[in-house]
């Protein structure tokens, strides 16, 4: 089994923001292949569950709030004894990659990502395999937009002009996604942290 996390925040409020950015992809993978959405008591979260590119998948959208994401992943996480380092992948947006790119990492820090801290103190390990979505508006990525904090630019809905490119940068994280189900994480690294 493997789990796939994309990170967001629940409502219609939140829908089309940076923030949102890995929802989008797990949106787009459950339409893919054709996988259902069902809420659970059991945790805060959204799943689908179902093969993927023939693999045994389940696709998980916590609805805790970004900040409480851990709280989500970890109870599926020990139900299903994964291992982390082979069996996770979590998608969520970065602010420091210009909108468009993807990077794919086998393991690292959060970045100050404040869904990811709440992962890592979860699981209480950074060893399991990360999909940043790229969301700033500046190619060097040093600030979103300029004259934006960072709270309002990530939470805010995308222009409309903005809307082509991040379809096509989803679409190519959720193709990056069905890559690291058959494929080692340094595979699709080489394949896709240079596009």
């Amino acid at each position: 089994m493997r789990l796939i996390v994309g990170l967001g925040n629940p409502g219609n409020r939140y829908r089309d923001t940076p923030h949102n950015a890995g929802y989008q992809v797990a949106d787009l993978l459950a339409a893919r292949f054709r996988l259902k959405w069902r809420q659970t008591r059991k945790i805060d979260a959204e799943f689908a569950d179902g093969p993927m590119a023939g693999v045994d998948c389940l696709l998980l959208k916590p609805t805790t709030y970004m900040n409480a994401s851990g709280e989500a992943v970890l109870p599926l996480v020990r139900g299903e004894n994964l291992d982390v380092a082979r069996d996770l992948l979590v998608v969520y947006d970065d602010v420091a990659l210009p909108l468009g790119r993807i990077r794919i990492r086998a393991s690292g820090s959060s970045g100050g990502h404040r869904g990811m801290n709440s992962i890592i103190s979860a699981l209480r390990t950074n060893e399991f395999p990360r999909l940043r979505c790229g969301v700033s508006l500046e190619e060097d990525a040093a600030a979103p937009v300029p004259g934006h904090g960072l709270k309002d630019y990530v939470l805010t809905p995308w222009p409309r002009s903005c809307r082509p490119p991040v379809e096509e940068m989803v679409a190519l994280a959720a193709d990056a996604v069905e890559m690291w189900l058959t494929h080692e994480v340094g595979d699709v690294m080489t394949e896709y942290n240079r596009k």
